[in-house]
């Protein structure tokens, strides 16, 4: 063979192995792509809203289940603590593109992660929480997006739902008095999934019911005496 012919046949193998790369890559580029449209589509609204719709009744609360949720002796790379750090890391990009200070810390608490953004700047948070609620939303997709798995985890900035929750409490104990006071049903305002949770739960460690009615984002928490 001559070397024009060796050279020749160089240059058709590379052309060959150049073509058989740029198609590995695009096959790849265009998994990541379709990856991505799957999980910006996925519906994670559905089925991972707090269990606030269903009727909650005192008999169905238990302690002890409670009290081993909470137990700090879990897996430290378990299916929770995924979803955290995925979250956390999320979060993390999202203040420095932001350019704003906070530390993030994370947890699990009553079986889901939990992810607490601490800060003196209520910019995430937004009026009435509305903002968090998204970043919450769009923390979960980056769970999803990653792990294949919806979550439930919270994510809480600069300590919006813990003081929403004794906020709640305070008003969940006023609808338990006047409904013992009276025996009438106590209709509260609307209130988002985490705030109808949080008095559900409350009604149900007193001794009430309550259930909630109406439509997103209307819907709200009933108080009564007994199941009708």
């Amino acid at each position: 063979m001559s070397e024009t012919d060796i050279s020749e046949d160089r240059d058709s193998r590379s052309a060959a192995d150049e073509e058989l790369d740029a198609g590995a890559q695009e096959a790849t580029e265009d998994e990541a792509d379709r990856v991505a449209e799957q999980a910006a589509d996925a519906p994670i609204a559905e089925g991972v809203e707090e269990a606030d719709d269903h009727v909650v009744d005192p008999a169905e609360v238990d302690p002890a289940e409670d009290d081993g949720a909470e137990d700090d002796g879990a897996e430290p790379e378990g299916p929770l603590d995924v979803e955290s750090e995925v979250a956390a890391d999320y979060l993390e990009e999202l203040l420095d593109i932001a350019d704003l200070d906070g530390d993030i810390d994370t947890f699990i608490e009553s079986g889901r992660a939990h992810v607490a953004v601490i800060t003196d700047s209520e910019v995430l948070v937004g009026r009435n929480g509305e903002v968090l609620d998204a970043l919450q939303e769009l923390a979960r997709l980056a769970v999803l997006a990653e792990t294949g798995h919806r979550s439930r985890l919270m994510l809480d900035i600069a300590g919006h739902r813990d003081r929403r929750r004794r906020e709640l409490a305070d008003l969940a104990a006023d609808a338990i008095e006047e409904v013992r006071a009276t025996g009438e049903p106590v209709r509260l305002s609307p209130m988002n999934p985490f705030e109808r949770k949080v008095v559900h739960d409350a009604v149900a460690a007193a001794g009430l019911h309550s259930e909630s009615e109406g439509e997103e984002p209307q819907r709200r928490v009933v108080v009564t005496s007994a199941r009708d």
